[in-house]
């Protein structure tokens, strides 16, 4: 039996600028975008090329915003991944080699939930 991680959710302070802050500077596709009334959104995202999304909204996600770190993104060409996302005034940092054909930089949205960009030459799942 496989057991596969779909979504993942992301506690945000302020919905529209976070889907906003995902979709227009990350790149992130929007999937859902779903009120069913007016106490409860659902939006849904995935990154490209990616199987899992995140989740983001409000009536149903406890944690306080800011509170998700460290996040991976495995990407192919990370200096390539950080020139996209500078170009759309993502303050990401500067790629670090951390041996074995690792390399990592992070950056963070608007409430502080963390991401890490991760490209590796090494084995592993997707590569």
């Amino acid at each position: 039996m496989n057991w596969k991680l779909e979504l993942v959710p992301v506690p945000v302070s302020d919905v529209d600028a976070a889907k906003a802050f995902y979709t227009e500077r990350v790149g992130f596709s929007l999937d859902h975008d779903h009120s069913p009334n007016e106490n409860v959104r659902v939006v849904q995202m995935t990154p490209p090329g990616s199987a899992c999304s995140i989740l983001i909204g409000k009536g149903f996600i406890k944690t306080p915003p800011g509170s998700v770190q460290g996040l991976h993104l495995v990407v192919e060409d990370i200096e390539k991944a950080c020139a996209e996302l500078r170009e759309r005034g993502v303050q990401v940092g500067e790629p670090r080699d951390l041996g074995r054909g690792i390399r990592m930089t992070s950056f963070a949205d608007p409430d502080g939930n963390s991401w890490i960009l991760q490209q590796s030459s090494g084995p592993g799942p997707g590569r």
